[in-house]
């Protein structure tokens, strides 16, 4: 499955979750929100790109707490990544980090990674096309 499979395939499950959309009113009770900041050594970034994708397709596939997880590249700095990852739960969130494909992915990148900056969320509106 292709990344850009994977990401369809989250976006659809979002909006199977919440219905094409909600707002924080009507959303699931216990939705995790959060978002990475990231700043790749330039010399690794394809090596980290590559364990990230491989991560991510993993998180996605086995781990049904694991909504979405989307990455992006500043278009000026390519180094510079932002993650937006979604979860059912706080308790599907722990359970991601403990998962062995995140300490793999830990252990591969954290020499990759020059900075780190993590977002807590509040959800205010999620929306997605449903099928």
């Amino acid at each position: 499955m292709s990344i850009k499979d994977v990401s369809m395939a989250a976006a659809i499950s979002i909006g199977a979750l919440i219905g094409g959309h909600a707002s924080a009113q009507d959303m699931p009770t216990g939705v995790v929100v959060r978002i990475a900041e990231l700043d790749i050594d330039p010399a690794r970034l394809d090596d980290y790109k590559a364990a990230v994708r491989e991560e991510m397709a993993d998180a996605v596939r086995l781990e049904p707490g694991v909504l979405a997880i989307y990455s992006v590249a500043e278009k000026d700095n390519p180094a510079r990544l932002r993650f937006f990852e979604i979860y059912a739960s706080d308790e599907a969130y722990r359970s991601h980090l403990e998962s062995p494909h995140f300490k793999k992915y830990v252990a591969v990148t954290q020499p990759m990674i020059t900075a780190r900056k993590l977002i807590e969320t509040i959800p205010v509106q999620l929306s997605a096309k449903s099928r």
